[in-house]
């Protein structure tokens, strides 16, 4: 549907709630419609009061009869939105079914994140990478969550110890709980903000994505750098 048409379904509805679910978000109407939203690069959802000018790439734009709007703008045009009945998401969606470990939205026991990662056998970054273990990591989240856990970027995942698996979650968990205190990462290349507008803070907390040279907080030796299938890994001497 076009713009028009599809803000036209929504007139009159109420948001019941929103939440997550891996990198789609589920707006809850109440007549028992989910929206679901799914950003494409470079996509964001901004917060606006309806006077605003409208940016160049909104492609849908939201109002609330208590005042205040908010605005997709996709500058690629590479996300989706739409209309499904809440019984049917998982059909419509398949993809989510297949999700694996949310550590900010339904975390899991440790002995059960090791007992996924274990079996894999598969070189760390890459299997942190995999939304069907681990939903939403990028390069910098994996590198701090292997720097925090002491591990290198290329550790077979079935040679871990069962206190490396546990240094492992330790350290998922609390560099992803502590990216979102701080509202995510916002880096010169990759700018993000919130649905304010407001960068993210975490770049200033980062131990060693993107400071290659500088000096590890762990051993004060220079931080590394190097291509690993194919992308930049940061990491620190002392990860094994």
């Amino acid at each position: 549907k076009n713009r028009k048409s599809f803000t036209s379904l929504l007139a009159g509805l109420k948001v019941r709630s929103v939440k997550r679910l891996g990198l789609y978000l589920l707006v809850d109407l109440d007549d028992g419609n989910l929206m679901v939203v799914h950003l494409g690069e470079g996509a964001l959802l901004r917060r606006h009061a309806n006077k605003d000018a409208v940016a160049r790439g909104t492609e849908l734009t939201v109002t609330f009869t208590s005042k205040g709007q908010v605005r997709l703008v996709d500058p690629g045009g590479t996300s989706e939105v739409c209309l499904v009945p809440a019984g049917d998401l998982l059909s419509e969606f398949p993809a989510l079914a297949a999700l694996g470990l949310d550590p900010v939205g339904e975390p899991v026991s440790w002995t059960s994140f090791a007992g996924q990662v274990i079996p894999r056998a598969g070189d760390l970054k890459v299997l942190l990478g995999d939304d069907s273990l681990v939903v939403g990591l990028g390069d910098v989240y994996i590198d701090e969550v292997l720097f925090h856990a002491g591990l290198r970027h290329d550790r077979q995942s079935d040679s871990l110890s069962i206190q490396e698996v546990r240094r492992l979650y330790r350290a998922l968990v609390e560099t992803v709980h502590e990216a979102v205190k701080y509202r995510g990462t916002s880096l010169e290349d990759r700018p993000f903000t919130d649905v304010f507008g407001v960068p993210g803070e975490f770049a200033q907390h980062l131990a060693v994505y993107g400071r290659e040279g500088q000096l590890s907080p762990r051993s004060r030796a220079p931080i590394q750098r190097t291509k690993y299938k194919g992308r930049w890994t940061y990491y620190c001497d002392t990860q094994v």
